[in-house]
């Protein structure tokens, strides 16, 4: 199986920095790229051309499901996974009309993670 190709997104470096070394050990990933906001998120996705985003949704200059729409009109096929504390029914509801593919709770346990990230 070929590895995938992952775009980490969150505006706290250290939430990335955990995600990158977590996601990375896991096996069958390769984080491509950070962004610490959802522009620069747009930016890299055209760029590197990820398999999939791990996006956080609250974010500043451009929030998370601004971004996932923009990336999701320029390249369909790039799923976009939401990694929010955000897990209300309306935030949720937001994302998926934005073009979120999946949607995951900060705090759910790294496997559930992983599979929610390697899902293709």
């Amino acid at each position: 199986m070929p590895v995938l190709r992952l775009l980490i997104v969150d505006d706290v470096a250290q939430v990335r920095q955990d995600l990158r070394t977590a996601l990375s050990l896991a096996g069958g990933i390769d984080v491509v790229g950070e962004a610490s906001d959802g522009l620069e998120a747009v930016e890299l996705v055209a760029r590197l051309r990820p398999d999939v985003v791990l996006m956080d949704l609250a974010m500043p200059v451009m929030d998370g499901c601004e971004a996932a729409r923009r990336i999701k009109d320029a390249r369909p096929y790039c799923r976009v996974v939401a990694f929010t504390v955000h897990g209300d029914e309306e935030t949720r509801q937001k994302a998926f009309r934005a073009g979120v593919d999946e949607f995951i709770v900060k705090g759910v346990a790294l496997k559930t993670l992983v599979r929610a990230v390697s899902r293709r």
